[in-house]
């Protein structure tokens, strides 16, 4: 596995073409060699591939909205293929499916429906979790909904390890069940403060088991690991990148 910065960690400095150049550059700098496209400003397509060929970044895999999939798929294709990226990701269910068995079974049919689309460009689908989908219904999470009622052999899946545990799941089980359908995964850790708040922290630098974490990712063969930090409470998010770089080539992490 390869670890990449996941972009909408950086949200606020990615707002303008200009502000995106300077950042991929110090991307660059703290020793990533690919990103995750997620939380940009407004900037072209070729524009964008042309500054991460300038800069020497990768585009490793995308967020971008399930209606772009919906409404106009031979662009999201055309945008992916421009920029030699595979993996084409969802950030979150939308609202509508979200609060019934039967709307994650929908969802997950419209979505198998898309995938195999992606699948025949060559592409790839993947569903990023937050905590929600562990919300159970008559004793069924959402996730196993997911699982079980999407086409496992174009739907696959981009594990939050911090979303998943938040959910009260088990992170490296939920890598073994995705065993050959989950390429990329984020890598995200978190403490606990005096008052049992859950804070966002840098990878290594928390209470998750990501010795665990990237042994199952290697045996499971996932091929990108992005690190993301949702929140950085004030403090430099080019600095938490860093923190997290370093620690995970503490743990033998390939960048």
């Amino acid at each position: 596995m390869r670890i990449a910065a996941q972009l909408y960690t950086l949200r606020d400095f990615l707002k303008t073409e200009e502000d995106i150049a300077v950042t991929l550059q110090k991307v660059k700098d703290i020793g990533y060699n690919a990103v995750q496209v997620s939380g940009l400003g407004p900037i072209g397509d070729q524009a964008l591939k042309d500054i991460c060929d300038r800069v020497g970044l990768n585009i490793c895999a995308t967020h971008i909205p399930f209606a772009n999939m919906e409404n106009d798929l031979d662009a999201v294709i055309a945008q992916h293929k421009l920029w030699d990226c595979r993996y084409v990701g969802i950030g979150g269910l939308p609202g509508e499916y979200r609060t019934s068995a039967e709307g994650y079974v929908e969802f997950a049919k419209k979505a198998s429906d898309i995938a195999r689309r992606l699948k025949e460009a060559g592409l790839t689908f993947v569903y990023h979790n937050h905590a929600f989908e562990f919300c159970k219904f008559d004793g069924k999470s959402g996730m196993d909904i997911l699982f079980d009622e999407s086409d496992s052999s174009a739907f696959g899946f981009e594990l939050d390890v911090h979303w998943v545990q938040a959910g009260g799941a088990d992170p490296i089980e939920w890598i073994r069940k995705v065993d050959g359908r989950m390429q990329v995964i984020h890598l995200k850790d978190f403490i606990v403060n005096a008052s049992s708040e859950r804070l966002f922290a840098e990878v290594g630098e928390g209470n998750m088991n990501f010795r665990g974490i990237l042994d199952a990712c290697t045996a499971t063969g996932v091929e990108w690991g992005a690190v993301e930090q949702d929140n950085c409470y004030g403090r430099d998010p080019f600095d938490c990148l860093a923190v997290s770089a370093r620690n995970l080539k503490a743990l033998g992490a390939e960048f």
